[in-house]
């Protein structure tokens, strides 16, 4: 009996690592791919059926009092944000260590910067957000699919803010190089390491699914635009106007204009 009760002891564990592996396996490996798969196919789909909403459905004309300000800061902070996950989660610390970039140094930046264009983009999609619900010309134009993105994406950031304000700022710090960004790595190179992210803070987990799902939800929503940006502008030619006059020219205007009547010539 006590041999029985040893061996059910020594197994237990392995059950209980092979419990937490397959939801590893689920949430850090199915459910990105899964993600990934939508954004891929769900573009697709997206551009085939419905080109002529593939646009930002902008509503300028109906209210710019707050879009004035909140578009701006929402889009500016989304791309400093953009870029430090870029270089946080693809780029190995073995690079920037190499780059002369001391571990140290490069925290202390991306804390001071990401905290900057993250406060600055929850203070857009706020004004956006509150756009929406308090101008009514504007809720009446918001789709369901702006109504499953905004809460989305605003949840997505402020579950990042909220892992950089619990554990790099008010806490010891936190090295999520180390964790989450070789299982992101992993992904793309298809050798997923669920393991690296599966020992990670709850909200750094909370922020990665969170993202995976708006990723999912990307081609279905008025995000779309991104791939549409109109960089042509920045090179085009400048367009040429001229001013008409105001007043109706009169007869003798308009022949000093064009030159001499060729029948007055003949006379």
């Amino acid at each position: 009996m006590s041999a029985f009760s040893a061996a059910a002891t020594t197994q237990s564990p392995a059950t209980a690592a092979t419990a937490v592996n397959s939801a590893d396996l689920l949430l850090w490996v199915a459910v990105p791919y899964i993600c990934l798969a939508v954004f891929a196919v769900g573009h697709v789909w997206r551009y085939r059926r419905d080109q002529f909403g593939w646009t930002s459905r902008t509503s300028q004309l109906l209210e710019h009092r707050w879009l004035r300000w909140g578009g701006p800061l929402f889009h500016l902070g989304a791309f400093a944000v953009i870029g430090g996950h870029v270089v946080g989660l693809a780029i190995p610390a073995s690079w920037t260590e190499a780059a002369g970039i001391s571990e140290h140094a490069y925290h202390t930046v991306a804390v001071g910067l990401g905290s900057v264009a993250g406060l600055a983009m929850v203070a857009g999609l706020g004004m956006l957000s509150a756009r929406r619900l308090l101008a009514p010309r504007i809720r009446t134009t918001t789709s369901h699919s702006d109504k499953l993105l905004f809460p989305l994406l605003a949840a997505t950031v402020l579950l990042g803010i909220s892992a950089t304000v619990v554990h790099n700022i008010a806490g010891g710090g936190y090295d999520y190089r180390s964790t989450v960004s070789p299982w992101f790595r992993g992904l793309f190179a298809l050798s997923p390491r669920p393991e690296a992210i599966a020992d990670a803070p709850l909200l750094f987990q909370l922020h990665a699914l969170s993202a995976c799902l708006l990723f999912a939800a990307w081609p279905f929503t008025r995000l779309v635009h991104v791939w549409s940006a109109p960089i042509g502008y920045l090179y085009r030619p400048y367009l040429v106007y001229r001013r008409r006059t105001s007043h109706t020219p009169t007869p003798g205007t308009v022949a000093a204009h064009r030159g001499p009547d060729p029948r007055s010539a003949t006379r």
